[in-house]
């Protein structure tokens, strides 16, 4: 089951919530097919494991993170997934007792590159859940080693890690996305419109998720088809 831990001070949870959206079966594409496919394996397996997700901030390495953690969860395991962006303002002392879970989630750790105080905070957090026997899941937007860490040990410990590297969405890949989130959500997206939108829209494909948020709250909510001028109307708010 999924956790979220309190910091003390303000009674504030702290952990991601999980994305309906955000499982292996629909992460699609063929271009990262195989990263997910080697995620899926260790997080399916009772091994422990380190696995360090690199790629840019439109190859879905958030998706993959919330999938795994998903994962554990579906197997009865506990997880918590973290944004290294939404910890950054409580301090290194934020990671106090994350360790606990069967598997830890840390999305965008590149953000802590640089920051001496964090980097230690971050190893010895890695340590702590090596000791436990726990899974450590990271995204970096960049290789390791590539990242600008100060601190050595930290970057060893991150490449002894099972290193996935993703590629960025092709717009085939991301057509494919679109219709199947479409799909899923009961919505007929013909391929006239798929295009329109496609070529209308931000080629990043969390905005393409954001436009298709809004269509089916408005579909919905007028009760219209997805036809080219409905979703011009939408799109132009």
């Amino acid at each position: 089951m999924a956790v979220k831990t309190r910091m003390s001070g303000p009674q504030l949870a702290l952990g991601v919530r999980l994305s309906d959206d955000a499982r292996f079966e629909n992460f699609h594409g063929e271009r990262n097919a195989r990263a997910a496919e080697r995620l899926v394996s260790l997080c399916t397996a009772t091994e422990h494991f380190v696995a360090v997700v690199c790629g840019d901030k439109d190859t879905g390495k958030s998706h993959l993170l919330q999938a795994g953690c998903r994962r554990a969860d579906e197997l009865g395991r506990t997880s918590v997934c973290m944004s290294i962006d939404e910890l950054l303002r409580f301090g290194p002392e934020a990671l106090v007792g994350l360790d606990s879970p069967s598997l830890v989630a840390l999305d965008d750790l590149d953000l802590i590159a640089g920051n001496t105080e964090w980097e230690e905070a971050v190893f010895h957090f890695y340590n702590r859940v090596a000791d436990q026997g726990h899974s450590l899941l990271i995204s970096l937007k960049d290789l390791p080693g590539v990242l600008p860490f100060e601190l050595e040990d930290l970057v060893s410990r991150l490449r002894h890690g099972l290193v996935i590297q993703l590629g960025i969405y092709r717009d085939d890949d991301r057509m494919t996305i679109l219709r199947s989130r479409a799909e899923q959500r009961g919505l007929v997206l013909s391929d006239e419109v798929a295009v329109f939108i496609m070529r209308r829209a931000s080629r990043e494909l969390a905005e393409l998720l954001m436009i298709l948020d809004r269509l089916d709250e408005n579909s919905l909510r007028a009760q219209r088809r997805l036809t080219i001028p409905f979703v011009k109307s939408v799109m132009a708010w």
